[in-house]
């Protein structure tokens, strides 16, 4: 997906939703709970199996980095997936 500053992000197998603070130039792909982030809500066709054994999951207010590609979400909205790329 290619990601802006300011877009809002969802989760499909969780609660959680992030703000893009920086965005890579450069598409990617970034997931939660072992689903891609959507730019839309969800709808029940989208919604997914969380998977738990993914890592911990996000902190409301904790800004994700991934200096690599130039990213950086901010935890909107907690869930139970772990967010990952």
């Amino acid at each position: 997906m290619e990601l802006r500053a300011g877009q809002k992000l969802h989760s499909a197998v969780c609660e959680a939703q992030f703000v893009v603070v920086r965005a890579p130039a450069d598409t990617v792909e970034v997931a939660c709970g072992g689903a891609a982030l959507l730019d839309h809500e969800p709808t029940a066709d989208e919604r997914g199996e969380l998977d738990a054994s993914l890592g911990d999951a996000p902190l409301l207010g904790k800004r994700y980095a991934d200096e690599e590609v130039g990213l950086e979400l901010l935890c909107s909205k907690p869930g139970k997936g772990a967010l990952t790329r």
